[in-house]
């Protein structure tokens, strides 16, 4: 009977101990919340994004899956820059057009010329 009395006592002086060590007691308080992951390797702000840029990013979990803040900037950074390469490859191809639309008309001039 002794034992078992010491075995109780000395449960809830166990409990308690981790009872104010996590609730508060002490000079720390209670326990800090943990600062959320965030992304650290950021797509770089100075320069375009390369294939290398994309293949080592890495969002950081969260409860749910990933952080829906860093994942929807990442995808809004690669499809502005996206849009905006489809908008200078669109402009190269117009004006490679009017140069070779240009190249036929001066080399057919001189033909038409000869045959005056």
């Amino acid at each position: 009977m002794v034992m078992f009395l010491f075995l109780v006592v000395a449960l809830a002086v166990v409990v308690a101990a981790v009872t104010l060590a996590v609730v508060g007691g002490g000079e720390s308080g209670p326990l800090p919340e943990a600062a959320p992951e965030r992304l650290d390797d950021r797509l770089p702000p100075d320069r375009p994004v390369g294939r290398a840029d994309v293949e080592s990013l890495r969002f950081p979990l969260a409860p749910r899956g990933y952080r829906m803040a860093d994942v929807d900037d990442a995808l809004g950074r690669l499809g502005a820059e996206l849009s905006e390469r489809d908008s200078r490859i669109a402009d190269l191809e117009s004006a490679l057009a009017g140069a070779r639309a240009a190249a036929h008309a001066a080399a057919d001039k001189p033909a038409q010329e000869g045959q005056q």
